[in-house]
């Protein structure tokens, strides 16, 4: 039996900045052994003045910022268009980028320490590599999603098996991106073209697959990242229908979020050494009330425009982490900020 049925809102860390104490377009974050926050930023399109954004965070979930490393570009070191962190048992952060086909290796300190991989469609090679999770055994999963599988490395880069090819039959992927574990090792993927979630065995065999296309309860567009709380609940990002949804250890549907977020205390003190913009943003209507018009629908829907106007809903959220302390991390990519919540009966 469960015993959690819902997520209560806690904060919200972070706020748009190019560079310094805040996010651009954040995609994904890890937290290493001592609890400290790494926020993986995107910070696309990629034209020369946005590379010096493209770069990892480091902060705590009180909302303290301690520094950050990385960059734009192809070279050691460099990040282009980059999709996943995962931090092994020795605190070495590991980081997917989809445009290089290749997984960078750091120190927690931000040093480089090196990559490995090859773009292509033969074994151990990707196409890109949109999500990383490291097994009970200190292995590498990754979500080679062009290829429609899921493979496992050691962290060396040593391929060990690989499972999945494209379709929508159980075990077949259309575009896999979000992986995550449970307690017993089981692996979960986001399926994200067929709309739902598969779970497999720790080998790789095929156990169960979870929802289907749609905006309803349980139902799915285009799942992103996910993850697994200790009761065995899941918490799927579900990225085109604009929110998070809770799903129970048999993928029965449990509990459905939009957001609650209010300003972080980075936003604050920004906006308390900004009075004229402060000014500016509090004249306006940050719960506009939208409309429901058909051409929504032809766009990315109602829930969207939504989502784009309506400040504490989430938009385009693609990863959910849950730190050592229970609390559970929504990366809310297009607000430039993670929402933090409790788990709550």
């Amino acid at each position: 039996m469960t015993t959690v049925a819902t997520l209560q809102y806690s904060h919200t860390l972070g706020f748009m900045a190019n560079q310094g104490r805040g996010f651009n377009n954040p995609v994904d974050l890890a937290i290493d052994s001592e609890g400290m926050i790494f926020v993986l930023n995107r910070a696309g399109p990629e034209v020369g003045v946005r590379i010096a954004y493209k770069r990892i965070t480091r902060c705590t979930s009180d909302e303290q910022y301690l520094g950050e490393f990385g960059g734009g570009g192809t070279g050691d070191g460099g990040l282009w268009w980059p999709s996943s962190l995962a931090f092994d048992r020795e605190d070495r952060l590991y980081v997917a980028d989809e445009a290089l086909n290749r997984i960078s290796v750091f120190g927690r300190d931000g040093g480089y320490l090196g990559k490995w991989g090859v773009g292509g469609a033969e074994t151990g090679q990707f196409n890109r590599p949109s999500s990383i999770v490291f097994d009970r055994d200190d292995n590498l999963l990754v979500a080679d999603s062009l290829n429609h599988r899921v493979q496992r490395y050691t962290k060396e880069g040593e391929m060990l098996q690989q499972w999945g090819e494209f379709g929508d039959g159980d075990g077949q992927f259309n575009l896999p991106w979000g992986l995550a574990l449970d307690a017993g090792g089981n692996v979960y993927v986001s399926d994200w073209r067929n709309d739902r979630i598969q779970k497999f065995d720790a080998d790789g065999a095929h156990l169960a697959s979870f929802g289907s296309s749609g905006k309803g309860d349980g139902q799915f567009s285009r799942p992103s990242g996910l993850a697994v709380d200790g009761q065995g609940n899941i918490i799927v990002a579900d990225w085109g229908n604009e929110r998070v949804q809770m799903l129970d250890e048999d993928g029965a549907f449990m509990a459905s979020f939009r957001g609650e977020s209010q300003d972080s205390l980075w936003a604050q003190d920004y906006f308390s050494a900004n009075p004229d913009e402060a000014a500016a943003r509090w004249s306006a209507s940050l719960e506009p009330e939208i409309e429901h018009r058909p051409e929504y629908d032809s766009h990315r829907g109602y829930e969207w425009e939504r989502s784009a106007n309506v400040e504490k809903l989430f938009w385009g959220p693609t990863s959910v982490k849950i730190g050592p302390d229970g609390l559970v991390y929504v990366v809310d990519s297009l607000r430039h900020r993670i929402q933090i919540y409790r788990p709550g009966l």
